[in-house]
């Protein structure tokens, strides 16, 4: 673990029993109790998550907005102060570079959050697509921590810590300079588990005494520290890609089923043309659900058949906590794709059938 990066949550893992892994190049725990028991508090109550990890960039500038408008395929123009846009930036050929969030303070002035496995490619790719734009790039990850509580009772636990007016903070909107156990964080009404709930950033030096304080405020309404574990069965559940699974630089927004967060009526973006043509000659492959109907658990990476022959591979796959049921999402040759269709995964050299479902397991709570 030595060489491995650390949030400045690193020494109070021990305490609360975390089981540290080797994340993208970070020591970062999978669970601290167990998956199923994080999980389960986040769908009934709450889970405190440390996502410090995550990258921070912020880009400032005269031309903020025209140089965002065209490194995303989401419409910027559609955010007003104080909201945020979830978006992928995608390369020429269409596919991702990878999936954000873009934190819009005016139109010269926005702050990115990006995935921790691609800070430095995100960072780069902004940078080599500056071109002329007048703006100022800079990836503050370093400086900045970030911690996720996530759950039915997130804000009746954060509103003990804070006086400022939390049900304020409508779903995909941010408040900075919000006082939190005395410490001023960036709060936004956004998260990665399918559950109403809020991320928090932070300068390095609080991280610690918060992450303490929401713990402390939290154990009467049954939240539990949560890990990476719990963090991937709930996005999962709820339909959320992962980069790297779902998403990729050779899988486009449109197979992973995303269309909805790419808006080609917006004008020119990087990737829109490689996007349009394979909208209009029509997908090749894509992201379906399943749930096994043998019985067996799919994993990331395991083949799918039909009639015998390859016809993709599992993205995810899990024993779901909440439905009781192994399901996973895969990416497949189009013409195998129909809701109802019958494949085969491949586990421990054995073809098991499962069904092709709704990629929606999981109704999301947001509070909107």
């Amino acid at each position: 673990m030595d060489n491995l990066k650390k949030t400045p949550l690193f020494e109070l893992y021990k305490k609360y029993n975390g089981k540290i892994i080797d994340f993208a190049g970070w020591a970062l725990p999978v669970q601290f109790e167990s998956i199923i028991s994080e999980h389960e508090a986040v769908r009934n109550a709450a889970g405190l998550f440390d996502v410090s990890h995550m990258g921070e960039i912020t880009v400032k500038g005269r031309e903020a907005f025209n140089f965002l408008q065209n490194l995303i395929t989401n419409d910027l123009s559609k955010l007003k102060g104080n909201q945020v846009l979830y978006t992928f930036m995608c390369n020429y050929n269409g596919g991702v570079v990878d999936d954000l969030l873009v934190y819009k303070y005016s139109d010269e002035h926005f702050y990115l959050v990006v995935n921790a496995a691609n800070i430095e490619k995100d960072y780069n790719w902004m940078k080599d697509n500056k071109g002329v734009y007048e703006v100022e790039i800079n990836n503050i990850s370093d400086e900045i921590s970030e911690l996720a509580i996530q759950g039915p009772k997130a804000e009746e636990i954060l509103q003990k810590l804070t006086d400022t007016d939390l049900s304020q903070i409508k779903f995909f909107c941010f408040k900075d300079n919000v006082k939190i156990a005395g410490i001023e964080c960036l709060v936004s009404r956004t998260g990665y588990t399918g559950e109403d709930g809020f991320e928090i950033y932070m300068p390095n030096k609080y991280a610690v005494e918060l992450w303490e304080k929401i713990v402390e405020v939290g154990k009467e309404y049954g939240l539990k520290p949560a890990g990476l574990g719990a963090r991937d069965t709930l996005r999962f559940e709820a339909g959320l890609p992962l980069y790297g699974n779902e998403l990729s630089e050779e899988i486009t927004p449109l197979e992973a089923g995303f269309e909805f967060f790419v808006k080609f009526d917006k004008g020119n973006f990087i990737g829109k043309d490689a996007l349009l043509k394979q909208k209009e000659e029509g997908l090749k492959r894509k992201i379906v659900g399943f749930e096994m109907i043998d019985n067996g658990i799919p994993r990331h990476g395991y083949e799918v058949r039909a009639h015998n022959q390859k016809i993709g591979y599992v993205t995810t796959g899990y024993f779901s906590p909440t439905l009781k049921k192994n399901i996973g999402l895969a990416l497949i040759d189009s013409k195998y794709a129909q809701l109802g269709n019958q494949i085969e995964i491949v586990i421990r050299n054995k073809p098991l059938k499962a069904l092709i479902i709704s990629k929606n397991f999981y109704k999301k709570n947001y509070k909107k």
